[in-house]
């Protein structure tokens, strides 16, 4: 492999690992927050890229369809946690995964209902449309903005969390929940802001994605597996471990697909196995996970 082709490689897995830390790193802070598990967090993405494929139908505008997603995917959130979140959160696992896992279908059917079953896509903007060359490689436009969005996400999610006192308490609570509310603090309410901003940003990876993959229902079903096992290979609690574990995934199976493509479904597997033999509670952790 020559030095473009490796570039072109590199490029894709980190574009490939944006998009699965955009999806994993609301449902793991939830999931290291509350200790829920929730399988309905790709149905947001579904939903949010098929509500910017309406708005951006409506206007002709991406830009549009980039800031309605996710607000339409944190007010269904917000609706989900108050109607059944709530009332779950106190429930086994086993309860948890069967009601979310649930909502999938449910979301899926939604989604045929009001769109209908077809492929489609959302046009990438104007100026994103062509290429950029770089060291002898040529590269999509648009992939390299959702790389930059996702780092640049990544930056200010990590700024939120540690220099803001939001994200004091959500450390906190993932620290140890129990101590927190003692000293007065409203972990519910931490909760609630943190899954409504991780909904959002399920929204946003789901326009974001539209422009390189298909819209489509059961477009959910497709991401949620390697989203999983971001949180499971990064740890779930922290915002660094849902970084780096996605960077992981996304440059294992692109990896995998150039060099072993007749095991490429493979990879992820074999990873996630290795981090969970080495490192049970995965690559960064919080502190109280399990």
């Amino acid at each position: 492999m020559n030095l473009p082709s490796l570039l072109l490689q590199l490029l894709n897995g980190l574009q490939l690992a944006m998009l699965l830390f955009l999806l994993a790193v609301g449902l793991s802070i939830v999931f290291g927050l509350m200790n829920f598990i929730n399988l309905a967090h790709g149905t947001l993405y579904m939903v949010g890229a098929f509500v910017g494929l309406s708005v951006a139908r409506a206007t002709g505008s991406f830009w549009a369809a980039l800031a309605a997603a996710p607000v339409a995917a944190a007010v269904i959130g917000a609706v989900f946690y108050a109607l059944l979140l709530r009332r779950m959160q106190a429930e086994s696992p086993m309860k948890q995964v069967l009601v979310t896992f649930g909502l999938i279908f449910v979301g899926i059917d939604s989604v045929r209902w009001i769109w209908g079953e077809y492929d489609d896509t959302i046009p990438a903007p104007r100026f994103l449309g062509g290429s950029v060359h770089l060291l002898g490689a040529v590269y999509p436009s648009y992939r390299l903005f959702i790389i930059a969005l996702g780092l640049s996400l990544a930056l200010l999610l990590y700024l939120g969390l540690e220099r803001t006192r939001l994200g004091a308490v959500v450390r906190a609570g993932v620290d140890d929940r129990v101590m927190a509310a003692a000293l007065g603090v409203n972990v519910d309410l931490a909760f609630f802001a943190v899954f409504c901003l991780g909904c959002a940003l399920a929204g946003l990876a789901g326009v974001a994605a539209a422009p390189v993959l298909q819209v489509y229902p059961g477009m959910d079903m497709a991401i949620l597996i390697p989203t999983l096992i971001v949180v499971v290979v990064g740890g779930p609690g922290r915002l660094a471990g849902a970084f780096w574990g996605a960077i992981l995934v996304g440059m294992a199976e692109t990896f995998g697909a150039v060099f072993i493509p007749d095991f490429s479904s493979f990879m992820i597997y074999a990873v996630m196995a290795l981090v969970v033999l080495l490192r049970p509670r995965g690559l960064l952790p919080a502190r109280h996970s399990a």
